[in-house]
């Protein structure tokens, strides 16, 4: 089974780097007296493999960590390897994204074409589903299905994340489904956006050029200082996942522009309400 690293299997990571690098060891060197492979190393600092905690154990002695900075650390890998329920969706979620946004307190996203996947309703969902992802057979239709609505519980949560969602008008305006479905979607938003943690803006035509023109893209944001931002950016050739500092300030400042410029959220419901009523 393929390892997506959750939030605090990325952190790991970056920590046995970190103090491998303040030992002044190679990879090499590190394998050699670990008697392991210089790969099984080089995939433990990029998050590549599930931690074993003998193993990370074995490496914080290597580099003689003391308590508790050891222990917090050997407790941080027991909870790297622990399975989520996007673990029974392997075949779904070909990346660490689910694992990633399921830990986050903020989302922040921006999409031109269509409403967020935590925000759709079942049957918008389906038409998207059947529609892109050209999918052989119903039953893959229904197993995306099933995997979205688990997904949409984290919006549910006692600790639910803060979801900031913006997209174009022309979202509003696409029926995707047919009328009715489209309707129901609306309305659904409506409710949502009624939530104290949801936040819907709306980026109108009027608008012209715009920050958001390069296509859509989600920032996630961490609890625990220690956990920096992450950017997402979709594609039908693969995911991104950006994580340097600049590129962070480049998305934050983009999904600012976009905000900026779209409407505020009374005038977004309002919208939203207006192209709902208009929907045969």
């Amino acid at each position: 089974m393929t390892y997506r690293p959750t939030v605090r299997g990325r952190r790991l990571a970056r920590e046995i780097r970190r103090l491998r690098e303040e030992q002044k060891l190679t990879l090499q060197e590190v394998a050699d007296r670990l008697d392991w492979s210089r790969a099984t190393i080089s995939r433990l600092e990029t998050g590549q493999t599930r931690p074993k905690p003998g193993d990370i154990a074995d490496i914080l002695d290597l580099y003689g960590v003391p308590s508790p900075e050891r222990d917090s650390l050997i407790t941080l890998a027991r909870q790297a390897g622990q399975r989520g329920w996007w673990t029974a969706y392997q075949d779904v979620f070909a990346g660490s994204y689910v694992a990633l946004e399921d830990e986050a307190s903020h989302i922040r996203t921006w999409d031109p074409q269509l409403i967020h996947g935590l925000l759709q309703t079942e049957q918008y969902a389906r038409q998207v589903i059947t529609a892109g992802r050209l999918l052989p057979n119903q039953e893959d239709i229904e197993r995306r299905i099933s995997a979205r609505k688990h997904r949409q519980g984290l919006l549910t949560r006692e600790n639910a994340p803060q979801l900031h969602v913006v997209f174009d008008e022309g979202v509003l305006r696409r029926p995707i489904g047919g009328p009715g479905v489209m309707r129901a979607q609306l309305e659904a938003l409506i409710e949502a956006a009624d939530r104290p943690t949801i936040t819907i803006q709306v980026l109108p035509y009027s608008a012209q050029e715009h920050a958001g023109l390069d296509g859509r893209f989600t920032i996630l944001s961490y609890p625990d200082p220690a956990d920096p931002d992450i950017a997402y950016v979709e594609g039908t050739m693969g995911d991104v996942y950006l994580e340097s500092a600049e590129a962070i300030a480049k998305h934050r400042d983009r999904f600012d522009r976009i905000e900026a410029a779209a409407l505020s959220t009374e005038e977004s419901a309002h919208l939203i309400a207006e192209a709902a009523r208009s929907s045969p």
